[in-house]
């Protein structure tokens, strides 16, 4: 069940959001509901070696999240940056 929640934040905070869930295609609220729900999880991993992906991070991932072999990332981080300061 779904229920409503008034949150009062700094106006450059929900603008900034507001541009991060437009350019995800996802809404605020999806945002903020798997936010509250990763850090409120009692879950905990069986194996404290063992990393555990949150739903959250599951839920914004790209793919199927694994990095190609020949993935140049300082090629990927000079392309980034060359688009970021156009």
């Amino acid at each position: 069940m779904d229920t409503k929640l008034t949150l009062k934040l700094d106006k450059n905070v929900i603008e900034k959001a507001k541009v991060y869930a437009a350019k995800q295609k996802i809404s605020i609220s999806f945002i903020v509901e798997n936010y509250l729900n990763a850090i409120t999880s009692t879950e905990k991993s069986e194996a404290k070696d063992e990393i555990k992906i949150s739903e959250f991070v599951k839920s914004i991932s790209v793919g199927n999240g694994e990095i190609p072999v020949d993935f140049d990332y300082k090629k990927a981080r000079q392309d980034y940056l060359i688009e970021k300061y156009k």
